[in-house]
């Protein structure tokens, strides 16, 4: 039985369901969020569901206490939740702005800062944050999307060179096109054309992004910080 505790946000679908049974399965103690009540699709024990707005800074004090309580203080951080709210940036709200903003990046921002403690204290942790193609890339109608993820690419640049002496990880993983949910809503046609740029011929599985951050969470990746990741069957190239 592994005794590490990992924290997911945005666990109850899609990329953050799957990364948080592929922890499960192996052994870990994995407590997976969502802003809204939910439960995981499996008998695994080792799944813990809670709920958690991670732009509210009360709802994540509430739960660090709840964590240190039933000691289930993580040693491996996943900030997985986020949002879209496309629309062509001379369209674009006040709030299609702020909101995304405030979920991709400043939610990722207020849940780090309150479990990197426990971290920092035991000289060991692994944060992982999941990003976008688009953040590296850019995409029309995502200039809020793009620009939240881009920002994470220097939130792990700059949070791994202030803590890797404490032995703390900090990497992002970039997913492209992946097969859930939120690409449902494609057409034939359309995936077709967007499987014509991408070299591998096809959309990505969860499964893809989940056994890179298993990866990243162990000690084979142990030399490896301030990372951006790409995961896209070699959308973009640099």
């Amino acid at each position: 039985m592994n005794k590490e505790v990992v924290f997911i946000s945005g666990a109850s679908r899609g990329i953050g369901t799957a990364i948080a049974k592929n922890f499960a399965d192996l052994g870990y103690t994995v407590i997976g969020t969502s802003r809204s009540s939910f439960t995981f699709d499996s008998k695994n024990k080792n799944l813990i569901p809670i709920s958690l707005d991670i732009t509210n800074r009360e709802s994540i004090t509430e739960c660090t206490n709840f964590l240190k309580e039933n000691n289930l203080i993580p040693s491996i951080l996943i900030n997985n939740a986020g949002i879209t709210s496309d629309q062509l940036f001379l369209r674009m709200k006040d709030y299609e702005w702020d909101n995304v903003i405030a979920t991709n990046l400043t939610g990722t921002f207020n849940l780090t800062r309150a479990l990197i403690k426990g971290m920092i204290k035991n000289r060991y942790g692994r944060i992982i944050n999941i990003s976008s193609v688009s953040g590296l890339m850019g995409n029309p109608g995502q200039v809020n999307y793009s620009s939240a993820k881009a920002g994470l690419s220097g939130f792990t640049k700059s949070l791994a060179k202030e803590v890797g002496s404490r032995g703390i990880t900090v990497n992002s993983i970039a997913p492209g096109f992946i097969e859930t949910d939120m690409t449902s809503y494609l057409d034939a046609d359309a995936k077709e054309k967007l499987i014509q740029d991408i070299p591998l011929n096809r959309l990505g599985s969860v499964d893809d992004i989940s056994e890179l951050a298993v990866f990243l969470a162990g000690k084979d990746a142990s030399y490896i910080t301030g990372q951006t990741i790409s995961v896209d069957g070699g959308l973009f190239m640099y």
